[in-house]
């Protein structure tokens, strides 16, 4: 049998080319432009969206906002059939906008989820529900006040708290967004107690940054404010934070940043809720890149966007009540 001998260079170059075509396999490129087909219509006034391991889609409703209890939590299997988890939760109506009951997490069988109008977190084991069950009480979730020790802090003038989105973070600790006070507070996973992570300056003289958005790369969070009325177009920004919880400035020029999401390579994809005029205009959400670059548009007043796949994601539309996928 004859032998083949190869020279050490001989084999680097071989190994380079097997590793450059398997990366070059995996490669996952960012979204240019994103296309759209209509997967759940009738939501009222959405505001949150998680994904669940059995491919289940949570969902928060903020109700009418007619001063009652109106606001849910509904449950919607991959082929779209839709179950309430729960109801009751209040609804109120704020500066012409429906709201109560904010964001949610889905993580090993629970679901935490906020309210921002009652300031509470609530802790939910849903892994045994499913299409079809009975709404659960919300007296019998597990629940904590988070609005109390907030507001004791007067962060922001008047006083304020919204809890509104939250993500885990370093050593599995949670971190909630206050879009009420512009401030992230870190909730210890041992002991449940609340703490100051960091609070954002303002957007411009007198203008509120209102932080909406987290999510968190394994190394930083990245977090996208709204800011405060007049919604000026260009006063939105992407803040990184670090681990010690300080701020900087990532991306700067946007426009009522609602929400983001991480890109399959871990970069940021945001949410333009839309331009104000006499309230907001049509059809002017977008969804855009880091960059500033519009990928999907014609959206009426997203609040929130989940990546379900490396190349596909479920987007809400608060004013429209419906859940589209996005894809490329």
């Amino acid at each position: 049998m004859k032998k083949f001998i190869y020279s050490l260079p001989t084999l680097l170059t071989f190994l380079f080319f097997v590793l450059a075509c398997t990366d070059h396999d995996s490669f996952v490129p960012e979204p240019e432009f994103l296309s759209s087909e209509p997967f759940v219509s009738g939501l009222k006034s959405p505001v949150g969206i998680a994904l669940d391991d059995k491919g289940n889609i949570w969902v928060t409703e903020a109700g009418t906002g007619s001063n009652n209890d109106d606001a849910s939590i509904a449950m919607i299997t991959p082929s779209g059939t839709k179950t309430i988890f729960v109801a009751g939760l209040r609804s109120i109506t704020n500066q012409g906008s429906t709201e109560g009951i904010g964001h949610l997490l889905y993580r090993d069988g629970k679901l935490y989820f906020l309210h921002g109008v009652n300031g509470m977190l609530y802790v939910a084991d849903v892994s045994s529900f499913k299409a079809g069950d009975k709404p659960v009480n919300i007296a019998d979730i597990p629940s904590q006040d988070v609005a109390t020790y907030i507001k004791s802090l007067a962060l922001a003038k008047p006083v304020n708290s919204n809890a509104f989105d939250l993500v885990f973070g370093p050593d599995d600790h949670l971190f909630i967004v206050d879009a009420g006070s512009n401030a992230i507070f870190k909730r210890d996973k041992k002991t449940g107690e609340i703490s100051l992570f960091t609070h954002f300056p303002e957007a411009s003289a007198g203008v509120d940054a209102v932080p909406t958005g987290i999510v968190y790369d394994g190394a930083k969070f990245f977090v996208t404010t709204l800011t405060g009325f007049p919604f000026t177009p260009g006063d939105a920004k992407i803040y990184t934070v670090d681990q010690a919880g300080a701020y900087s400035e990532y991306k700067k020029g946007f426009t009522t940043l609602s929400g983001i999401v991480l890109s399959a390579n871990n970069k940021p994809l945001v949410l333009q809720h839309g331009i104000f005029g006499k309230g907001f205009e049509a059809k002017s959400g977008k969804v855009l890149d880091e960059k500033g670059n519009t990928i999907f548009n014609s959206i009426s007043q997203p609040t929130d966007i989940v990546r379900a796949a490396d190349k596909m994601y479920y987007l809400l539309s608060y004013k429209d009540g419906t859940i589209v996928k996005l894809s490329y």
